[in-house]
């Protein structure tokens, strides 16, 4: 418990960097027009795949005996793939919205 702590105490300037970049990015994509939603989330899908990417491999070079790194690296690949597979249901979404009705 003491080494987390620690690690929050050091790095309080980036944790508070992070927790300032959620509300921004949450402001600006809150006020995005719905025609420009789906090119937006094909960014955020590819991106989502480069952090899939990233954090598997972070996790091969991870040691065995590192279970806080082998831990946020799962987390890591599964929220990633969330992140994917929610902005393709969103997209399909948006574009069945703009299909003729028969």
């Amino acid at each position: 418990m003491a080494e987390i702590m620690q690690f929050f105490s050091d790095n309080l300037q980036m944790i508070y960097i992070v927790i300032l970049m959620i509300f921004v990015g949450v402001e600006v994509i809150g006020h995005v027009p719905a025609v420009l939603h789906t090119p937006l989330m094909s960014g955020a899908n590819a991106l989502s795949g480069v952090v899939i990417i990233g954090a598997i491999l972070v996790l091969l070079d991870t040691d065995p005996g590192n279970y806080l790194g082998l831990a946020l690296g799962f987390v890591a690949i599964v929220l990633g793939i969330l992140n994917v597979v929610g902005g393709f249901v969103v997209t399909d979404r948006m574009l069945e919205m703009f299909k003729k009705r028969k």
